[in-house]
């Protein structure tokens, strides 16, 4: 059940990635399942890679530090600065993999943002005003982080 799993994770976040870098838009037809798709395979024991409180608590701070991020800054420049599909990708993150796995998927999402945010300006010859979709490297992260999930050896 944990290679099916992984499997279907993975597949959903790489489509995700592809509609993201496509339209900007994270669908919700995807994220809320995935989300609730992680709650029940931890519930369930279906998967071992954190608790279930870990898991809630994963979607509740995956998706309020994003809902928080966008809070500033809209307050700070008077527009959206992270949309909310960003937020519901990290809430299903949170729900697969924990509350603790949210700091390492963003490390990695920011670190492969800012190089291929670099790179997606350039390509589109356009200036550090314009924006550019940030849940593939969300993606990205959950992606490297599930994968360092299962590779880790038991004890």
């Amino acid at each position: 059940m944990e290679y099916l799993l992984t499997s279907v994770l993975i597949i959903v976040l790489l489509v995700l990635a592809w509609i993201d870098f496509k339209t900007f838009l994270l669908p919700d037809f995807l994220t809320i399942p995935l989300m609730f798709l992680g709650l029940i395979s931890i519930g369930l024991g279906w998967l071992n890679w954190t608790n279930f409180t870990s898991s809630i608590l994963g979607v509740l701070a995956g998706w309020g530090s994003l809902y928080l991020l966008n809070l500033l800054y809209k307050y700070f420049k008077g527009i959206d600065g992270v949309g909310m599909g960003d937020a519901k990708l990290l809430a299903a993150l949170g729900a697969f993999l924990g509350w603790e796995s949210l700091p390492y998927i963003l490390l990695i999402a920011s670190c492969t943002g800012l190089i291929g945010g670099a790179i997606w300006l350039k390509v589109h010859r356009q200036d550090s005003s314009h924006v550019f979709p940030f849940g593939p490297f969300i993606a990205l992260g959950g992606i490297i982080t599930v994968l360092w999930q299962i590779l880790q050896p038991t004890n």
